[in-house]
C-alpha cells in the first residue's frame, strides 16, 4: 500500500458528532414519504388517500429490476398522494402521511425464511434497503450475482470519508453486532471467502472494535485506510483495498468485488433478524447554523426542519442546506425536503461557510488532475465542453468521472471544476441519445424503402 500513490485531496474532518450516541426523534407532524429514494424506477403506491397505516406496512412496491419497495415510518392515515419536486429538480410521486402519534407496529411483520441464496436476495429485497451511504442503489441488486464463483473479495465499507458525517460511525459503535451478523450473512449466503472490513484511520475506535471480533475468524481482515477523501468510493475503494481496477462501463464483480455500505449491512441483519424493513435512518446533523449538532435516529419522511428544530434549531440564519456531506451534498431549496433511505446527513450552514468564491481564470497549475482519484483531466473537460466538442469528451472518458469534487476543492483559481463535469456529461449523454434516435430513423426509413420497392 505504502507504495502506490493515492490520489485525492486532505479535507478537514469537523467529525465533532463522532461522540455523540444517536438520539431518536419523536413522531413528527407528518412524513411524506417519495416514491423514488433510490437508483431505478420509482416504486408504485399500494394505499390511497384515506387509508389507515401502520409501522412498517408496506406503502409502494417494488417496479421493475432495478427497484425498491417503500414501507410506511408512522402509523396514521394517508393524506394524499401527488407529486412532488425533489431536490434534483424533477418531480416525484410522494405518499403523505398524517401520524396518529401512536406509532403502532404493522401486525404482518415478521422476520423472513432465509434458507438459501435464493431466500437471503429475496429477503434483501422485501427489506427495502438500498446504498445507505448515499448512492441509494437497490441492495438486493448489488447482491444478486449470477455466478457466486465470481466473487472474490466483499469489501464492507466504513471509510465515511466525508467531512461532518458520523452516521457510519455510530452504526459500527452503536450496531457492532448487527454489522457483524451482516458480515456473516454475507459469507454464509454469498459464500464470501474474503471479507474486508475497511475503515478509514480516523476512527481508531471502530477499528479496535471490529479487529477484536475478526480475530480467529479466518476469512474477515479489517483494513486501515489512510483518511483521504474520496477513500469511501466504489472504484476508488477496491483500487486501494484490492488493487484492482473497475472498467469503463463495468460493474465491482467485473474484477470480482462487492462494496456494501455498513449502515446498509446493518439494516440488512435487522430485517432477517427482526422483520423490520427501512423505516428510519440515523443521521448527522450538524454544521455552522446548527445550534445542537448530534446523530438523530428519525422516521424516513420527517421534514429537515423538523430534524433541525430537535437539534435546538439555529444559531445563526442558514444560507445553504445540504443532504449529505459538504463534498458531494445535494443542496436543499427548502426546508420543507423529507428525510429520505439514503440520507446521512442534513447539514446548514451560516453566510460566511455558504458563499461560493468566485472564480479566476485557469492558471494551469494542474492541481485538479493531481487531486482526480481516477486520474482524469478535468480542465480538458472544462474546455472541450466550452466548444461543445463531444467527441473529445468522450476520447477524454468524462462518463467516469465519480463527480467527488477534488478537482474543485484543490483548484486554486475556484473554478467550478466538478459542475462542468456534470454538465459534460450531460451534454455527452444527450448526444448519445440523439444519434440513437437518428439511426432508429434512419433504420426505419430504410425499411419503409424497401417494402415500397418490394410491392
Amino acid at each position: 500500500m505504502s507504495a502506490v500513490r493515492l490520489h485525492g485531496v486532505k479535507v478537514p474532518h469537523r467529525k465533532t458528532t463522532a461522540g455523540s450516541t444517536p438520539v431518536r426523534m419523536g413522531v413528527p407532524s407528518v412524513v411524506t414519504i417519495p416514491m423514488s429514494m433510490h437508483i431505478g424506477v420509482p416504486a408504485e403506491p399500494v394505499v390511497k388517500p384515506g387509508d389507515q397505516v401502520k409501522v412498517g406496512q408496506l406503502v409502494a412496491v417494488a417496479k421493475g429490476a432495478v427497484s425498491s419497495p417503500v414501507y410506511s415510518s408512522v402509523s396514521g392515515k394517508v393524506k394524499k398522494i401527488d407529486d412532488m419536486l425533489m431536490s434534483n429538480g424533477r418531480f416525484m410521486k410522494a405518499v403523505t402521511i398524517e401520524p396518529d402519534g401512536a406509532q403502532e407496529l404493522y401486525e404482518g411483520l415478521a422476520a423472513p425464511e432465509v434458507s438459501d441464496y435464493a431466500s437471503f436476495i429475496a429477503a434483501v429485497r422485501e427489506s427495502g434497503v438500498v446504498g445507505l451511504g448515499g448512492a441509494g442503489f437497490p441492495t438486493a441488486v448489488k447482491l444478486d450475482v449470477k455466478d457466486l464463483t465470481k466473487i472474490e473479495a466483499v469489501i464492507v465499507n466504513g471509510a465515511e470519508c466525508e467531512p461532518y458525517v458520523t452516521s457510519d460511525t455510530r452504526t459500527m459503535l452503536d450496531d457492532t453486532e448487527l454489522v457483524w451478523d451482516g458480515v456473516q450473512l454475507l459469507r454464509k449466503y454469498l459464500n464470501a471467502k474474503r471479507v474486508v472490513i475497511a475503515i478509514e484511520d480516523n476512527k481508531p475506535e471502530c477499528i479496535r472494535t471490529f479487529k477484536g471480533l475478526a480475530q480467529g475468524n479466518s476469512g474477515v481482515e479489517v483494513v486501515s485506510m489512510p483518511s483521504l477523501y474520496p477513500q469511501g468510493g466504489e472504484k476508488v475503494l477496491i483500487y486501494n483495498v484490492l488493487g484492482k481496477i473497475v472498467p469503463e462501463g463495468g460493474l465491482p464483480i467485473d474484477v470480482g468485488a462487492i462494496v456494501i455500505n455498513c449502515t446498509t449491512l446493518a439494516a440488512i441483519a435487522k430485517y432477517i433478524e427482526k422483520g423490520i424493513p427501512l423505516i428510519e435512518k440515523c443521521v448527522t446533523v450538524d454544521g455552522s447554523a446548527v445550534k445542537e449538532p448530534k446523530n438523530v435516529i428519525v422516521p424516513i419522511g420527517t421534514p429537515v426542519s423538523e430534524v433541525f428544530d430537535f437539534c435546538g434549531g439555529f444559531k445563526e440564519e442558514p444560507r445553504k442546506i445540504l443532504y449529505g456531506g459538504p463534498m458531494m451534498g445535494i443542496a436543499l431549496p427548502g426546508m420543507d425536503y423529507p428525510i429520505m433511505k439514503n440520507n446521512n446527513a442534513i447539514l446548514a450552514f451560516g453566510e460566511r461557510d455558504a458563499v461560493t468564491p468566485e472564480p479566476t481564470a485557469c492558471i494551469r497549475c494542474g492541481s485538479c488532475i493531481e487531486s482526480c482519484p481516477l486520474n482524469l483531466m478535468p480542465t480538458e473537460f472544462a474546455e472541450a465542453y466550452e466548444n461543445r466538442d463531444v467527441d473529445r469528451l468522450r476520447k477524454l472518458k468524462v462518463n467516469l468521472c465519480m463527480e467527488c469534487g477534488c478537482c474543485s476543492y484543490a483548484c486554486p483559481a475556484k473554478r467550478p471544476l466538478v459542475q462542468t463535469n456534470r454538465l459534460a456529461k450531460a451534454l455527452l449523454t444527450k448526444d448519445i441519445a440523439e444519434k440513437k434516435a437518428q439511426a432508429a430513423s434512419a433504420a426505419a426509413k430504410k425499411d419503409e424503402r424497401e417494402e415500397v420497392a418490394s410491392k
